[in-house]
Formats: C-alpha cells, sequence, structure tokens
C-alpha cells in the first residue's frame, strides 16, 4: 500500500515512516502541503496521513482539494487525519464535515499500523452514511421520505408502532422520525419506550398541521426536534442534518467545558477568577459558596438564584446564616463554630443540614458540604463548598416516618406508636393522679372470614373497621391497630362510666354495620375489654394485659360485649389461671416436641440459594401448630427463652445431620436478648455440633429489638465476637428513624412482607422498598426481601438491586426431607440448585 505521510516534525514523520514500512507499506513522505499537492497531482495513492497544520493549504483544505476528483488520486482516497485535541468531539464533527475518514492523537501515532488497517477496512470511519428508522402508518409518505433522504442517509421503514419498537431492538439508529398520529400504538407511547431503551436517542416527531401540543407533548418527552406534514425535501434533510449534528454538538459543549477546567486548573496562580471559571459552575445544579471567617458570602455561582430565587448580587456580602430559616441562636452558633474549626485547621470537612429559604418565602432542605481551601503557600485562606437540594429525600424520610408510626393497612397508628403513647399517658396519671381509660377491642370470628375469603376481603374488612372507630374517637384520643384484628383506643381525661358508654356505642356500632365487597357482604362483631389508667401500676404494660383480659373475658361470655377490668372480678381472675392449651405448650416443648421447616433464602441476581431460615412448628396431641397460635401465649407466659434454646439446639443439630443445610437463619425472641446466658448455650452447641459460626445467623424483629435497644446493641456485639451473623427482620414496620439502622451492627436487613407483597400496585410501598433498600445500602447492610409470591416482583427486586430474596413463589418452607430432595420442593424455573 503506497501512503503518502505528510507531517512537519521530522522525527515523529521518521519514527512513523518507519513502523509503516516494517509493516509492508511504501511510505511517501511530503514535510508540507505544497510537496503533498504536487506529489498528488501526477500520482495515485492508496491513503494519506496529514496532520492539520502542514503549510498555506492545511489538513482541512487538503481534503476538500482530494475529495473534489482535480488531483490524480481517487476522490474516494482515505484520509487519516492527526490532531493534538483529537478527543474533543468538535474535531471529529470538523473531520466529519470535511470527508475525512478517521481522527487519532498524535500519541497514538505508536498504533498507527492497526489504525490504518482499520481505515482500510472502512471500520470506523466518519464518513459512513447515517442509519434513519422511519416509524410511519402511511406508505406514501414513508416512501416520499426514503426518496427525500435515500442518497445521504440508509433508511429503514417500519409501518406501525409495534413493528418499529421491534426493529428498533434489532438495530442501532442515529435517527428516528417518528409520526405521532398512527393507529394502535400512537406515537407518544412509541416515544416512551424507545427513550427507555436508550435516553439518549434522537427523535424527530412528524406531525400534521394542527398537532402542535402533540408537538410539544414529544418535545417534553424527550424528543430532539419535529417537523409538520406536508413536509418539503429540503425541509427533512436539513432537520436531519441539524438531528445528525446534536450528539456532536452536545459532547462537544461536555468535552468543552472539561477541557476549561484543565485549563483553569494549569492557569490558577495567574487567574483568581476567569470567564471559564464562571460558565462552569454556573452550569452545576448544586450551590458553589465562598464565605469569610465571619460568615460573610464572597462567591456564589448562579444556581444560588435558581434555587433561592436570590439574585447572587444582592446576596454577596450578606451572612449566610441570614438564610437560614431556622434563624435560632443555637443553630447560628453551630455554624458559626462549624466555620471556626475549618479555618483553624481542626477539622478538614463538616457537613450540614439545614433549611434555606427561598426569595417567595417558602424554604428548601439541603445538604452544605464545607472545606478549607489554601493558596500556594498551604495556608487556610477561607471557606467554599457545595450546596445541594435534599427536599425529594427529606419528604422519603418524612414518609418513612409517617409509616413508621402508622399502619400500613388502616392509615391508623400502629403498634409501636401505641406503646409510647400508653407509657406517656400513663406517666401522667401516675404524677397528676387524672385517670384515664384504655378500650382494647378484638373482632369476633374474624379468622373465618379470612381463612374461607382469604386476606384481601379481610383486609377490606379492617379498614372500613378502622374507619368507624376513627368516626367515634375525639381529637384528644388515640386510636390504634395493634396486630391482626386487635385495636385500642387511650381514652385521655375519661372516667370510666364514660369509656364504658364508648365501648358500648362502640360495639352496637360494629353490629350494625355490614361490609360489602363485590358481592360478598360480610357483618362482624367485638368483643370489649377495658382497663382503667389511674397511675398505680408499676408499667403502662399491666394497663393493657388488664385491657387485654378484660377483652378475653368479654369472648368468654359470649362476645359483642363490653368488660371491664377488676382486680375483684371472678371472670378475669378465672381466665388468668386458665390457660390450659399454654400448659399443653409449655409440656410439648419439655418434650422435644418441636419441628423445624426451612425455607430457601436465594440471591436475586444469580437465583442461587445463598441460606435456610429455620421456621419453628410444635406438634401437640398430633396436630401442628404454626407460630402465630402458640408464641403470643408463651410471651405472655414468658417462656420464650425456652423455646429459643430449642430450636437453636435442633438447628445447629439439623446442620451438622444434614450437609445441605449449609447457612441457616434462626429466629430469636425480644425475651433471649434479656437472657445473659444464651451467649454461653450458643457457643456450647457450637463446639459440641463443631458448627462454624459463620454459618449461623441470627435474626430479630424490629420492633422487638427496639423494645430492648441496649441488650439488642449489647447481644449482637457478643455475637459478631463470636463469629455469628445478625439479621433485623420485619423492617420497617415500628421504627421512628433511620439512627435505629445505625445504632444495630446488623449484617443484613428484612424489608417488612407487607411492603414487598404489593409493590407492584402501590408505588408508594415500591418506594419504601427502594428506600429501605438504599438506606441499608449505605450502611453496607444487605438487604433480604420476604412474601415473594410472583416473578414480577422477584424481577422488580432485582432491577432495586435488593440482594436476597424468599417467599412461596421461591419455595414452601419443607420439612428436612424436603430439603434433601429439593427438586421436588424448589421451583426449577426461579431457583439455581448448586
Amino acid at each position: 500500500m503506497i501512503i503518502l505521510l505528510i507531517l512537519q516534525n521530522e522525527s515523529v514523520r521518521e519514527r512513523t515512516s518507519g513502523k509503516l514500512e516494517m509493516a509492508g507499506h511504501e511510505v511517501i513522505l511530503a514535510s508540507d502541503s505544497v510537496e503533498a499537492v504536487n506529489f498528488l497531482r501526477s500520482h495515485q495513492a492508496d491513503l494519506v496521513l496529514t496532520e492539520v497544520d502542514i503549510g498555506d493549504v492545511d489538513g482541512w483544505r487538503l481534503s476538500r482539494l482530494i475529495r473534489s476528483g482535480i488531483l490524480a488520486s481517487s476522490k474516494d482516497l482515505p484520509i487519516l487525519l492527526v490532531t493534538e485535541n483529537h478527543c474533543e468531539r468538535i474535531a471529529e464533527t470538523t473531520a466529519r464535515m470535511f470527508d475525512i475518514n478517521k481522527v487519532i492523537s498524535y500519541q497514538e501515532l505508536d498504533l498507527v499500523v492497526d489504525v490504518v488497517g482499520q481505515v482500510v477496512a472502512d471500520q470506523g470511519n466518519f464518513n459512513k452514511p447515517l442509519d434513519i428508522l422511519v416509524i410511519e402508518d402511511t406508505e406514501d409518505t414513508a416512501n416520499l421520505v426514503q426518496r427525500m433522504l435515500k442518497h445521504k442517509f440508509n433508511i429503514d421503514i417500519a409501518y406501525d408502532g409495534v413493528s418499529g419498537i421491534k426493529a428498533f431492538r434489532e438495530k442501532s439508529y442515529d435517527i428516528v422520525l417518528l409520526d405521532i398520529m398512527m393507529p394502535g400504538m400512537s406515537g407518544d407511547e412509541v416515544l416512551d419506550v424507545i427513550i427507555e431503551l436508550n435516553p439518549k436517542q434522537v427523535v424527530i416527531a412528524m406531525t400534521a398541521h394542527g398537532t402542535i401540543d402533540l408537538a410539544e407533548l414529544m418535545l417534553v418527552k424527550g424528543a430532539a426536534d419535529y417537523i409538520q406534514k406536508p413536509f418539503k425535501a429540503e425541509q427533512l434533510r436539513k432537520v436531519c442534518d441539524i438531528a445528525a449534528k446534536r450528539e456532536d454538538f452536545i459532547v462537544s459543549n461536555e468535552q468543552f467545558a472539561a477541557k476549561t477546567q484543565e485549563l483553569k486548573n494549569e492557569q490558577q496562580k495567574y487567574y483568581s477568577l476567569s470567564k471559564t471559571h464562571y460558565r462552569i459552575l454556573d452550569s452545576l445544579s448544586s450551590i458553589v459558596i465562598e464565605v469569610t471567617a465571619k460568615g460573610r458570602i464572597l462567591f456564589l455561582n448562579n444556581a444560588w438564584y435558581k434555587c433561592t430565587g436570590f439574585m447572587v448580587s444582592e446576596s454577596i456580602g450578606k451572612l449566610f446564616t441570614d438564610f437560614i430559616q431556622d434563624s435560632s441562636f443555637l443553630l447560628k452558633h453551630n455554624i458559626e463554630e462549624s466555620f471556626s474549626q475549618l479555618l483553624c485547621g481542626k477539622r478538614q470537612h463538616d457537613q450540614i443540614e439545614v433549611k434555606l429559604i427561598k426569595s417567595d418565602g417558602g424554604y428548601f432542605w439541603c445538604e452544605i458540604n464545607l472545606n478549607p481551601y489554601f493558596d500556594e503557600s498551604g495556608k487556610i485562606v477561607g471557606i467554599s463548598g457545595t450546596i445541594d437540594d435534599i427536599s425529594v429525600r427529606k419528604k422519603a424520610e418524612q414518609r418513612l416516618k409517617h409509616v413508621a408510626l402508622h399502619d400500613t393497612l388502616t392509615g391508623i397508628h400502629n403498634r409501636y406508636y401505641f406503646d409510647n403513647e400508653l407509657k406517656n399517658v400513663a406517666s401522667i396519671a401516675t404524677r397528676t393522679g387524672i385517670y384515664h381509660s384504655l378500650i382494647y377491642l378484638d373482632l369476633d370470628h374474624f379468622k373465618i372470614i379470612n381463612d374461607s375469603q382469604g386476606h384481601h376481603q379481610g383486609d377490606l374488612v379492617l379498614k372500613e373497621i378502622a374507619r368507624l372507630l376513627s368516626e367515634r374517637t375525639r381529637a384528644s384520643d388515640t386510636l390504634c391497630r395493634i396486630g391482626g384484628d386487635e385495636f385500642a383506643i387511650l381514652l385521655t381525661n375519661t372516667c370510666v362510666e364514660d369509656a364504658e358508654k364508648v365501648a358500648l356505642e362502640i360495639c352496637q356500632t360494629i353490629a350494625d354495620s355490614s361490609f360489602k365487597f363485590a358481592d360478598q357482604v360480610y357483618k362482624v362483631s367485638c368483643s370489649v375489654g377495658i382497663s382503667v389508667i389511674d397511675g398505680k401500676a408499676i408499667s403502662s404494660e399491666i394497663y393493657l394485659q388488664q385491657a387485654d383480659i378484660a377483652m378475653f373475658a368479654a369472648k368468654e361470655q359470649g362476645r359483642n360485649r363490653v368488660h371491664l377490668f377488676t382486680e375483684d372480678d371472678n371472670v378475669t381472675d378465672e381466665l388468668k389461671q386458665s390457660f390450659e392449651w399454654a400448659q399443653k405448650l409449655q409440656k410439648a416443648l419439655l418434650e422435644d416436641n418441636i419441628l423445624l421447616h426451612f425455607q430457601p433464602i436465594i440471591d436475586v441476581k444469580t437465583r442461587e440459594i445463598e441460606y435456610y431460615e429455620a421456621l419453628v412448628r410444635l406438634q401437640v396431641d398430633g396436630k401442628v401448630i404454626l407460630p402465630g397460635e402458640f408464641i403470643p401465649s408463651l410471651e405472655k407466659a414468658e417462656d420464650m427463652t425456652l423455646l429459643d434454646r430449642h430450636v437453636i439446639g435442633k438447628a445447629l443439630h439439623l446442620m451438622k445431620t444434614y450437609p445441605a443445610l449449609t447457612k441457616v437463619a434462626i429466629n430469636l425472641s425480644a425475651q433471649a436478648f434479656g437472657d445473659d446466658r444464651l451467649l454461653a448455650f450458643i457457643e456450647e452447641k457450637l463446639n459440641q455440633y463443631s458448627i462454624e459460626p459463620s454459618r449461623v445467623i441470627f435474626e430479630l424483629t424490629e420492633s422487638a429489638s427496639l423494645s430492648n435497644l441496649t441488650g439488642t446493641q449489647r447481644m449482637v456485639n457478643r455475637l459478631n465476637e463470636l463469629g455469628c451473623g445478625f439479621s433485623i427482620d420485619d423492617f420497617g414496620t415500628g421504627f421512628s428513624t433511620f439512627s435505629y439502622l445505625k445504632q444495630i451492627p446488623a449484617e443484613s436487613v428484612k424489608i417488612d412482607g407487607s411492603f414487598v407483597k404489593d409493590m407492584l400496585k402501590d408505588p408508594t410501598d415500591a418506594a419504601l422498598v427502594k428506600a429501605i433498600h438504599e438506606t441499608a445500602q449505605a450502611l453496607n447492610k444487605k438487604t433480604v426481601a420476604e412474601f415473594v409470591e410472583n416473578e414480577q416482583t422477584l424481577m422488580k427486586l432485582s432491577e432495586l438491586g435488593v440482594h436476597y430474596a424468599q417467599g412461596y413463589h421461591i419455595s414452601k418452607p419443607m420439612d428436612i426431607k424436603g430439603l434433601e430432595d429439593s427438586r421436588t420442593q424448589l421451583n426449577p424455573a426461579v431457583v439455581k440448585v448448586c
């Protein structure tokens, strides 16, 4: 191959020529454009390699001279341009306009042999025609577009939206010409899909007269341009040419901004603030600020005006604290103290969250990151920083805080909120001697609705019950859903007589109501227990226990009635003494009539089993009893530590016996974290069965750990020292702030299943799952999603980045025999058994 090499630097020219000749090419050397043009007037060449600055005729114009066809060489002669700024898109764009095949930098000349090969093979050349996809349902219009553009572009046609999307998925296009008005799938619907597949795709909307609103909609949704039909050939070509250069201009601007930033850094000792500096800073969405030692503003970029509405010029020189909404002395003092610490070098960075006021009287939450900056000698001369709008995050936190204190199904307050309010009311009663009342109600035979009609219909009934109770609750009272079909009402400054009247009205209202959903009509009643909050109990939980016992007494007396707890009441006294079935359960534990079932937890990305969760069942009188039926009773009797030890011992024994149990999660009760001897028991069993501690994860529900946060922290730290893992179960149903996550050294967080199961239908639940995952991930914790009941939910969890999942879609809990025969128990479409 004959290569004309035009480089002015002799050493670079000789080195490049040597590489090409070693590759078998014949090289003709020229030091400037005069020598090059003289050669091309009478000789043929197979490729020209030139730089821009080559004399009177620069590299750009030499290309035009060759392409004109007046020289001896072919007008299609490949041209390779060497430039200092090849990384700038503007150089590549200019090269394309001058029909240059490829641009490289001087640094890439060592690879010149490979690059020449690419040019000859027509790989990555700039002057290839662009590919256009035309999505137009009118055949005449589509053919017209093809005739107008075929000389400059490669045209593919799709006659409807579905076909267009199919073609777009199969091939990459430079431009999409999209008709707005199409039958079936409309243009804006097609645009949504295309932008989702490629947010940077250049799309030109084609619109008829009178549909300018639709054209505007298309531009808002991501179209780059639009053209009205009917159009002329020159109009269409011009729009397409502009669109073809759109990305070039965007990238050029980005690269130019980056180059300007580099130039600013190199010339910092000569320029304190340049026009380039302003241009870059003003393009940022973050506010850039500089303040004096006394806190007065020295510099702001234009983002300040965009965020606050205050002009930069009128803000310079003012105290920064004047723009903070909370003008309390303490906050201002803290900010001034931060400035002082940064200026004296005691801090290298500080981060503050405050509300900044806006010119219209509003405010927005922002995060301020402050750092000292130095002169050339290393001396601290001021404070600079960035201010970012975090209003969206704050709103999410407020929403999560609301969810933390409210029941997700009914919207009323939850058990966690109730427990705190009961403590407050009991404390007030103790101090003041003022009586209050607690109403505790449970729906009669509600389980029949859930069992016969499903939980969905039961949930609808619970929502209606909550609405009825809300209508009969004073603003000063507190209504909560305690759990399941149980509700509690705290009546402040209310004597027992008035409380009984309220309870009787509630009983009558619920009994008289009917609940119709679709073709189903349901009627329920309730049993109500009342306790008097007189300030004499040693703890607030006593009042709840009394109301609970009174409620059971109401059920014992025939349901749909009210019962008041009193110490000398024979009914409640007998009830406290007669939990015979609880004794049977305790006996079953002592006789080791305990069963463990295992549910696999998979890695969402790989679909491989990560570990198993051990789920306890009891066998009493030949019947298998699920945890929901016996654990509440054991908790009341404070016998959960006995169950904890049985489960731990049984699980570790099965892990030793069955190698398939590579890693197991074991649930612990809140009482376990008050048992100082439990850790020694765990260590003893690990040694007895030769189980590596890292194969065991202990789980505790969020609400249980909150009830004894100090004990939980202590036990988790000791378990971590032992080598065991720890996970927070049912996260999202009982916390007040995310600071709780920081305080518990857990490896993983289980997102409560009530959010997961409805996340595809409820955007709020989906947002909460995402927020919980991102918060956990920020704290280096893994996330586990419960209640995964279909493939769509599993795919959504994968999109959000959730690490692990469990649920009936993956596998139901199985006994050890089923675990050994995993092929018959696991969903083969979901789980990879390794």
